[in-house]
């Protein structure tokens, strides 16, 4: 939780992107006061709305295909309740710590806009949980769009369900305890708004663009190491070549490669006159999925910036109106998220065949597999075989989600988005992709060992060699490779220097 020691990120204005992912990480959020102002003015609105009787859903009818079935004030907190009772019916495996961090903050930031009608108190619980490190237990799956994740989350905020606070898992309600928190008991229209909208997938998708683009900074690194250990020609990357095509990325990845290798006495003889494709278009496919994350950035701010609670509440209290609209189907962080998925398969798919080169002796003029000694060792040879796995892994999971529709709520929910899912989606492509670069970094510095001499590295690769080997031996079949691939995509994760 690297963000820790920052402070705060206040609520007066939208969220972005990097914000999130910082809160996600373990940056602390507060609750600004224009924020506290505009959610007592919608609360107001709700308060005024059950008392004139005025039809408005979820506050005072049922929901889904219940939306005409009329709610009295007194049922009203019991629907609530209902809500999250109901909803909470995800499936498998718990999202991670960070995971569930992002959609709390997306959420609290969805509801800080001052249009859903909950109290303060409710959004303050929200941020109370980051605050103590109480970690709802939340299933990954079960859910088409959105519901079942926030579920999960009401469900420790009204003392049910189970969290962890740091290793130790406990019930809601004794999570609450260890905090000094009191449960909430939810007021009319809370239960509907801590449930909708799109936080979950606007969480995860934060975090998974912040992942990606850490992903394409060691990327970068990485293809530099690799292609100074294969003899490439840097001429390809010269450029007054890349500026012909019109893209930010490229520029930004040509740049980058220029860093790492400048100065490089390995390369000084030229290479090849025309390299394959996974050295040569380096520049070309990292820049392309840098353009794609720009978009996915925009996106997720755009999102950020907008109310995706149904329904808003508007009007005065003398006047109070409900507004209905399908803001939460968010069909455009789907087709984004789709898209975040299938750029960084990109990624990973290039990189698996710069690793194919390293460790093939029919084109790379070193050792086979990278081995110490042929025939008694196989070095990298089989690791270029997971990595060949994760990338037909990652053209499964490219399939887009959000065009699996289907059909919920008895007809009135006839078109899914599928927006939750498909970030899920690009989290696991990502995780994948992280592992990749890590084999490949670990290869190409076993490459760097055999082929080039400590002294005619250029510096920026020099460096990150170094790098490398303080948390990665050069391997001799001595353990098992997995621990090799384990470490090296720990680093990718974790960052690798900067030029």
């Amino acid at each position: 939780m690297a963000f820790r020691t920052q402070l705060p990120v206040t609520l007066d204005q939208p969220l972005d992107a990097a914000r999130l992912a910082a809160v996600a990480l373990g940056a602390p959020l507060a609750l600004g006061d224009m924020a506290r102002a505009r959610i007592d003015r919608a609360h107001d609105l709700v308060i005024a709305i059950v008392a004139q009787g005025v039809p408005s859903y979820g506050v005072n009818t049922g929901v889904g295909a219940l939306f005409d079935r009329a709610v009295e004030p007194a049922l009203q907190r019991r629907l609530s309740r209902q809500l999250v009772m109901s909803h909470a019916c995800g499936v498998g495996t718990p999202l991670p710590a960070a995971e569930v961090r992002a959609i709390i903050a997306a959420q609290a930031n969805n509801l800080a806009h001052g249009l859903s009608g909950v109290r303060v108190a409710v959004v303050e619980h929200l941020i109370d949980l980051l605050a103590h490190g109480i970690v709802p237990e939340v299933p990954a799956g079960g859910s088409v769009g959105y519901l079942t994740h926030m579920a999960h989350i009401a469900l420790v905020m009204i003392g049910e369900g189970h969290a962890r606070i740091g290793d130790n898992r406990m019930t809601g309600a004794e999570a609450l305890a260890r905090a000094g928190l009191e449960p909430l008991v939810l007021e009319a229209k809370e239960g509907l708004s801590l449930l909708n909208g799109a936080p979950c997938a606007t969480g995860l998708g934060a975090l998974a663009l912040y992942r990606a683009q850490r992903a394409v900074l060691a990327a970068d690194a990485v293809a530099a190491l690799s292609f100074e250990a294969l003899g490439g020609n840097r001429r390809s990357h010269a450029a007054e070549l890349l500026a012909l095509r019109q893209s930010d990325g490229v520029a930004a990845t040509g740049a980058a490669l220029d860093g790492w290798l400048t100065g490089s006495a390995h390369l000084a003889a030229g290479g090849r006159l025309q390299d394959p494709l996974s050295l040569r278009a380096v520049p070309q496919v990292h820049g392309a999925v840098r353009d794609s994350l720009a978009h996915v950035a925009a996106m997720i701010d755009a999102e950020l910036a907008s109310v995706s609670d149904n329904p808003v509440l508007l009007g005065t209290p003398e006047a109070p109106r409900s507004g209905s609209q399908a803001h939460a189907v968010a069909a455009g962080l789907a087709m984004t998220f789709d898209a975040l998925t299938i750029a960084v398969a990109h990624l990973g798919m290039i990189a698996e065949r710069r690793l194919d080169r390293l460790v093939n002796p029919l084109v790379s003029g070193l050792p086979a597999f990278l081995a110490a000694e042929a025939g008694v060792s196989s070095g990298f040879m089989i690791a270029q075989y997971s990595a060949a796995a994760l990338v037909a892994e990652n053209r499964r999971l490219a399939a887009p989600a959000s065009l699996d529709g289907g059909i919920t709520s008895g007809l009135q929910e006839d078109y899914l988005s599928h927006q939750t899912p498909a970030a899920l989606k690009a989290l696991a492509v990502i995780a994948n992709v992280e592992m990749i670069l890590g084999i490949e970094l670990a290869a190409a510095a076993q490459a760097h060992d055999l082929a080039v001499p400590a002294d005619a590295r250029a510096p920026g690769t020099a460096r990150l060699h170094a790098h490398v080997r303080q948390a990665i031996a050069p391997y001799a079949d001595d353990l098992p490779m997995n621990r090799v691939m384990e470490a090296g995509a720990a680093m990718v994760r974790a960052g690798l220097p900067e030029i």
